[in-house]
């Protein structure tokens, strides 16, 4: 069960507006992750969000591919709205407004995994 780290680069002093922001976010109603065909691919099993000063980063523990879970979440109503209105506290801007715009950000925005460590009586160690 991998995880991914998005970051995004915010404008200093708006830590309160952006919780706020997700405050209200909508989360999806099924975590399944599908390709074009419909097949399940994957799973979404959780995320986090972190923010300080400049820098706020999104975790996401998945199943599947990581393309495969961006382009679900450039789908998902919830994460639209988030985005869109992120835009004004955003310092450096971020084109998600289609799939395509979505998905490229989020792989440039993704940081390097060096490290995931599980307890190894889950089974999971890595």
């Amino acid at each position: 069960m991998p995880f991914a780290a998005i970051t995004y680069d915010i404008k200093p002093g708006c830590e309160e507006e952006i919780a706020e922001i997700f405050g209200d976010f909508k989360r999806v109603r099924n975590p399944a992750v599908r390709d074009g065909s419909g097949r399940e691919v994957g799973r979404v099993l959780g995320t986090a969000l972190f923010i300080r000063d400049d820098t706020m980063v999104r975790f996401i523990q998945y199943e599947g591919g990581i393309e495969d879970v961006a382009r679900f979440m450039a789908a998902q109503p919830g994460v639209r709205e988030v985005e869109r209105r992120l835009k004004p506290y955003l310092a450096s801007p971020r084109d998600t407004d289609t799939v395509e715009g979505f998905v490229a950000t989020f792989t440039e925005s993704s940081m390097r995994c060096i490290s995931q460590l599980f307890p190894e009586s889950t089974g999971a160690a890595r």
